[in-house]
């Protein structure tokens, strides 16, 4: 993974930022707000489990959007820009970048619209309330989108079985922890079913329904004894495309 994401072992990056509130600005929630009605409008959801009306929806948003699409953007970004912004800051860069990619707006419009209510912080914003896409958002908030699915798939692992981390071609987006690379590790349990994930990651090796499981490491094996406390077991739930069987090497 990028140096940015899953930063496992990486030393000298300054004081771990232990803020609680989930927002700090009143604006943060309106960015989240945003992402959630994308979610929620998204193409991908009237094949999702369950099924909904998005075809349906009186919006112009008519393009696949998922948690997927709001981490590829944060990954894509250049490290010292990543640690450069907040956290929110980083999902309005993504979401405004994914606007313009798609051609919902030009990016001089999105500059001039912004200076406009830079100059007239108190104007106020756009509201056209609508109440199918307010009942769509409502029953996605309360269902959600589940990737699992109950139809059986066999498991390549058993418990108590030693795998080992496989180390695919490097993607824009990947579920895989960069610090559990090459690492060997112990099926601790094999979850029920298959789980698919939103999007293909191509040579990385998720996007279709397969077996996930929980994998336990000793600290020592990932970041050695010197830099881990005794008897410590770092768990990681897996797809099964990055494990690989490691009892003949």
């Amino acid at each position: 993974m990028k140096l940015q994401h899953h930063l496992g072992g990486l030393e000298n990056l300054g004081p771990v930022n232990v803020e609680p509130r989930v927002f700090v600005a009143p604006w943060e929630k309106r960015i989240f707000g945003i992402h959630t009605v994308m979610m929620a409008e998204s193409d991908h959801l009237s094949d999702a489990a369950p099924a909904y009306p998005v075809k349906e929806l009186p919006t112009t948003f008519r393009n696949t959007w998922t948690w997927a699409s709001l981490r590829t953007g944060a990954e894509d970004m250049q490290p010292f820009a990543y640690f450069k912004y907040r956290y929110y800051e980083k999902w309005l860069m993504g979401i405004s970048q994914f606007f313009i990619d798609q051609g919902y707006v030009t990016a001089k419009e999105l500059a001039d619209r912004t200076a406009w209510y830079a100059a007239q912080p108190d104007a106020p914003l756009p509201d056209h309330p609508n109440p199918a896409i307010r009942q769509q958002i409502e029953s996605y908030l309360e269902q959600g989108d589940s990737p699992y699915q109950a139809r059986p798939h066999a498991a390549r692992f058993v418990p108590g079985q030693k795998v080992r981390v496989a180390d695919p071609d490097a993607v824009d987006h990947t579920r895989l922890p960069g610090y559990l690379r090459n690492k060997q590790g112990v099926i601790d349990v094999v979850y029920p079913g298959a789980y698919g994930y939103f999007v293909s990651t191509g040579p990385d090796g998720i996007g279709a329904p397969m077996p996930v499981y929980r994998v336990a490491f000793p600290a020592e094996t990932i970041w050695g004894a010197a830099k881990s406390e005794p008897n410590t077991v770092i768990y990681a739930d897996l797809f099964d495309a990055y494990l690989c069987d490691s009892t003949n090497q």
